[in-house]
């Protein structure tokens, strides 16, 4: 069978689809990974095969004319998906229109229409039998019906796209006919009939979903969704000596991600202000930066080993607790590869939904970023160490993670789905 990974060029959400790519390779499976120009180095360094469709988008070039949208991004306050955990009986029609109405043009339309019409070209071409697109790249699905494939969409995070595509249409279909607005739908709309076709709900949401979170971690929500385990992939990595030796002291890693340095021009908190707060703590603390952050921050304490990139799902092995941004692939890495008590100090879209999570199943605590000191992140440290319910906890994740079919065991299951949604 043929399958076409689809992804805008968005380096974290392509690095969530590479284990599953490489599983249906391995397989005897023709692969190809479709994505803007700008992604195809990162591509081709994961081993696989790719299509360079359009150009690249102007996606974080825009936001940074638009300041009140960016902070609105940065701290995970972005209209709808702000709304995450707020009761259904308190969403309102108004608060989910003026969301769409603004993450349709300012994100999805800016994303994806430049690579629609060669994407469309090369599926025709190429004939793919199932497209599997990460969760913001409608291009995928668009490009799918207009070749007569099936398709699905692959998370990179916790299905808000799902949740909030439903509790849209459950209040449109409270409001008179013929006053109900979907601008999602009039722009896939407007693409499929530029290649013969229409826009059809699945559109939104594949026809199946492929879901690499532990139910713990997961939204409840009625879509179709197949179970995979989350298998960590970091880009290409080198695992030094002092990695994998065992550590002198307890050791914790403290990583604030690379979104935050590549998309919003630095950290939220400063790497300073945490490392004097646990200056006299009896811990190895190891630090990622960036080398430009490094050589800024100067001298450091003796505590702290400042590093470059690390391969986390090696480093974290060795870790008693990790300190991190809440980014989903960060989250899933460290709960698969220890078990290692968390505390996520969230930021940036479903990180506050997934740090409360992890508070609530008990691997960790959690902590907004942007008003958070370096005095409580020393409090919760000090508690992950000395309190064993959270190691406890973390087990219990892990194990539910490690529960899931691996990438290779539902290769067979995608074959069964493709027959079943593939038109004709």
């Amino acid at each position: 069978m043929r399958f076409v990974f689809v992804s805008y060029a968005e380096r974290t959400h392509f690095l969530s689809m590479v284990p599953l790519a490489w599983a249906l390779t391995v397989a005897g499976h023709e692969v190809r990974v479709a994505a803007q120009p700008e992604l195809v180095d990162t591509v081709t360094r994961a081993g696989l095969t790719a299509v360079p469709v359009g150009r690249d988008h102007s996606l974080w070039r825009t936001l940074q004319l638009h300041p009140d949208v960016f902070e609105l991004v940065r701290d995970g306050r972005l209209p709808p998906f702000d709304m995450a955990e707020t009761p259904p009986e308190e969403i309102t029609w108004e608060a989910l229109k003026n969301g769409y109405d603004r993450v349709v043009p300012w994100w999805w339309r800016l994303a994806n229409d430049p690579m629609i019409e060669e994407l469309t070209e090369f599926c025709r071409a190429w004939r793919p039998d199932l497209v599997i697109w990460e969760p913001a790249t409608f291009a995928g699905p668009i490009a799918a019906n207009a070749c007569g494939a099936a398709h699905a969409r692959l998370l990179w995070s916790v299905d808000l796209f799902g949740q909030m595509r439903g509790h849209y249409r459950r209040l449109n279909d409270l409001r008179p006919e013929g006053d109900r607005p979907d601008m999602l739908a009039e722009w896939l709309d407007q693409w499929a009939r530029k290649f013969g076709g229409g826009f059809s709900e699945e559109m939104t949401t594949g026809h199946f979903t492929l879901d690499q979170l532990p139910p713990m971690l997961q939204l409840d929500l009625p879509l179709p969704y197949v179970p995979m385990r989350y298998v960590p992939y970091n880009g290409v990595s080198v695992v030094e000596r002092w990695v994998w030796e065992q550590p002198e002291r307890p050791r914790v890693c403290l990583t604030l991600g690379t979104s935050a340095t590549d998309r919003f021009g630095g950290y939220s908190i400063s790497l300073g202000e945490i490392f004097d707060a646990l200056a006299d703590l009896d811990i190895e603390l190891v630090a990622t930066a960036p080398d430009a952050d490094r050589a800024a921050i100067g001298p450091v304490p003796a505590n702290v080993r400042l590093v470059g990139y690390v391969p986390l799902h090696a480093l974290v092995q060795s870790c008693a607790a990790a300190i991190h941004h809440g980014g989903w692939g960060t989250i899933c890495t460290i709960a698969i590869s220890g078990p290692v008590p968390q505390l996520v100090l969230h930021e940036q879209f479903d990180a506050p939904f997934l740090g409360h999570r992890i508070a609530d199943c008990g691997a960790g605590l959690a902590a907004p970023m942007a008003t958070v000191t370096g005095e409580e992140i020393r409090q919760g440290l000090l508690r992950l160490l000395a309190e064993p319910q959270f190691g406890e906890g973390a087990g219990r994740l892990r194990a539910e993670m490690m529960s899931r079919p691996t990438p290779q065991e539902i290769v067979p299951a995608l074959g069964t789905l493709t027959a079943m949604f593939k038109p004709g």
